[in-house]
This record gives structure tokens, C-alpha cells and sequence, in this order.
């Protein structure tokens, strides 16, 4: 229970139909480095207040619980060692992987509760020829939340509850309203929920000492041609455009950042374009292992509709995409979905550009 309406609204309709309850939320961030009184988007006082009056109103207990070293280790270090090694990072889908659906489960199953629901939208559901629990887009597109749960294990997904995957945004903030919950009409947050507002990514890592240690180095063409320097790889990701600071008539793009190297290779936006990726870390829903090619829509970040393509099994977990019609801007470090209709099939984490990088 984040104190958002979601999770409320979530925890509100399980007690209405006489289920057991008991709350958590989950203290991931104690206030941020150095600011006795600021907060990130999560883990306020004020938030965990919102969620006890929930609790209280709906007549189950509450508990907030330490979380803080989980969230460091899976989340915000392999978050800053992405940036540091010029890629873009996903820290969403490892929160759902290593923190809500691993080090929770476990911990509510210490308490004897059988599931964890959360404030999601998704939807499950049992497949009854293969007893596997299948993911789908929610009801609501514009909140659908299936992309950040693509790589929770069968057993997570089996634990898992999304009471709102049929709803609207809009039904869920009536219901909380039905239920007189305080939080009905409470914002939401739609950035990283560790970061403060009015900071970006980097004040952060500031903050928690985690900036990697800046090492200078060439910003090249894509032929090679030295165009001028820049101060950290941290400084850039795959598609940016503002702030390469070398002099050019033309729009220059980030094309790839070589970490070896500590070179970023630069160039115009049509050199953006690509149609293959290779992926590392699958995992498929419906199925164990893709045993060959398979087709979908595959989204290469959150906030992609979505575009045909094939992915050929590799050795050692990693698979080959091809897209129908070349993708831009395709981001090592960044996760690769692929969806038949609205059902997730599976992805991984997309190491390179082709399979020959």
C-alpha cells in the first residue's frame, strides 16, 4: 500500500468481498541524502499515513516494513551502474521482479497470507491447459501496466492479485470515492518514485554518492571522426539529442554509447533507425522456453505502442528480434516486451543493436 488510490482502491474491494487482509507498505527510501524534510515520490509520512487511514476505514491491520537495503541492492545499484556503463535502465521492472513480487512474497508468507495484491493494471489468468498463470494488458490502455511485470516467474504470477486490471481510472477513483477513502482525488506520480520532484535521475545519484566517477572522452561520428569530448558516458543515453555540445549544422543524435571506449558515437536521426536487437534474460509467459521463432508486437520501452516482429531463440537465454520496419532509437538496458493481441508472450532486456554487436 504505496497511500496512492490505486492500491487503496485495490485493498478496499478485496475487504468488501470478506477477504483477509493484512497491509504493508514498504519504506524504501528514508527521506533523501542529506534533506531532513524531502522526500521522493514514494515513502512520505504522509503517504503511509494515507494508507493506515485505509486500513483503519476498511478494518484490517497495517504495517510498514524496512525495505530499504532489498530496494538499494536490486534497484537503485544496478540502476546506477547501468548509467555508468551507457545504458538506459529500467528500474520499474526490477521494483516488480526483486522487491514486490520476490522479497514481499516472502515476507507476507511469513505473516501466513497465500497472495500479495497490489494497485496494478493487468490481468491475470490461469491457462487451464497448461496450468501456467498468463499476463494480459489491462482493461484501461492508458494505465495498462503489463510491460513492468514481464519478468515476474510463473510462481510470482501465481501469487500475484490485480483487483483493478478491469477497471478505468476513472471507476477506480469513483470507487474510492464509494468507500470514502481520503486519498480519492490524491495525484499520482508517473516518474521514478525515488526521485524527488523537480530532480531528474542524476541529482539522485548525486545525492546518494552513487554518480559514477566522470571520465572524460570522445564524442565521434559513426564513421569514426572525432567531433569533440564530453564528460562522463553517464551523461548521455541512446536517442538524446540536447546537450552533445559539438558544433554541427545539423540535428545530432546519440546512436550508441561504447563504454570500453568511453567514446559516445553520434549522429543524424535516420542513423537512429534499426531493425533487429538481440536480448538477453528472456522470459516467457505462456510457455517455459521458445523453442523457435515466434511473431507479435514488440515494445522496446514503456511508452511504445508497440511494432511487428519475430524473435529467434540464441544460445544461453538470449534471443534475436527482427522488426517488420526499423525501430528508432532501440536502447541497450532497456526491456523488450513482446505482445500477441493483448496477451504478453514474454521479452528480455535488449543488450545490442544487432546480432553481430
Amino acid at each position: 500500500m504505496s497511500g496512492g488510490v490505486d492500491s487503496s482502491v485495490a485493498a478496499a474491494m478485496l475487504a468488501r468481498e470478506g477477504r483477509r487482509l493484512v497491509g504493508f507498505s514498504m519504506q524504501l527510501i528514508d527521506k533523501l541524502a542529506g534533506e531532513a524534510e524531502r522526500y521522493g515520490r514514494c515513502c512520505s509520512p504522509e503517504d503511509f499515513k494515507d494508507a493506515r487511514r485505509v486500513a483503519e476505514r476498511m478494518g484490517f491491520p497495517h504495517y510498514i516494513i524496512d525495505m530499504e537495503q532489498e530496494f538499494m541492492d536490486r534497484v537503485v545499484l544496478p540502476f546506477a551502474r547501468d548509467y555508468a556503463a551507457g545504458r538506459t535502465p529500467s528500474p520499474c521492472v526490477n521494483c516488480n521482479t526483486f522487491i514486490k513480487f520476490d522479497s514481499l512474497i516472502a515476507r507476507s508468507r511469513a505473516v501466513g497470507a497465500e497472495k500479495v495484491a497490489t494497485g496494478h493494471y493487468a490481468i491475470l489468468e490461469r491457462d487451464p491447459k497448461t496450468g501456467r498463470t498468463l499476463l494480459r494488458k489491462a482493461r484501461d490502455l492508458t494505465k495498462d501496466q503489463s510491460y513492468f511485470l514481464f519478468d515476474l516467474s510463473d510462481e510470482q504470477r501465481a501469487a500475484a492479485e490485480f483487483p483493478l486490471g478491469r477497471l478505468s481510472k476513472d471507476e477506480v477513483r469513483e470507487l474510492a470515492r464509494e468507500f470514502r477513502l481520503d486519498n480519492a482525488d490524491k495525484p499520482e506520480s508517473m516518474d521514478l518514485c525515488f526521485v524527488a520532484k523537480g530532480e531528474d535521475y542524476r541529482g539522485f545519484l548525486e545525492r546518494q554518492g552513487l554518480m559514477a566517477q566522470r571520465e572524460a572522452g570522445e564524442i565521434v561520428n559513426s564513421s569514426g571522426e572525432v567531433l569533440g569530448e564530453h564528460g562522463s558516458i553517464g551523461d548521455y543515453t541512446v536517442g538524446q539529442r540536447k546537450g552533445i555540445q559539438v558544433p554541427s549544422q545539423d540535428k545530432l543524435y546519440v546512436l550508441r554509447i561504447e563504454p570500453e571506449q568511453k567514446r559516445v558515437v553520434v549522429g543524424g536521426g535516420d542513423e537512429l533507425l534499426n531493425d533487429r536487437c538481440v536480448i538477453e534474460r528472456t522470459r516467457w509467459i505462456p510457455f517455459e522456453i521458445l523453442d523457435g521463432p515466434i511473431s507479435g508486437s514488440m515494445r522496446i520501452r514503456s511508452n511504445d505502442t508497440g511494432s511487428p516482429a519475430t524473435v529467434t531463440p540464441l544460445p544461453d537465454g538470449r534471443a534475436e528480434v527482427r522488426f517488420d520496419v526499423p525501430q528508432r532509437a532501440i536502447a541497450p538496458g532497456q526491456a523488450a516486451v513482446l505482445y500477441d493481441g493483448d496477451l504478453v508472450l514474454g521479452g528480455g532486456w535488449i543488450v545490442a543493436g544487432s546480432a553481430t554487436k
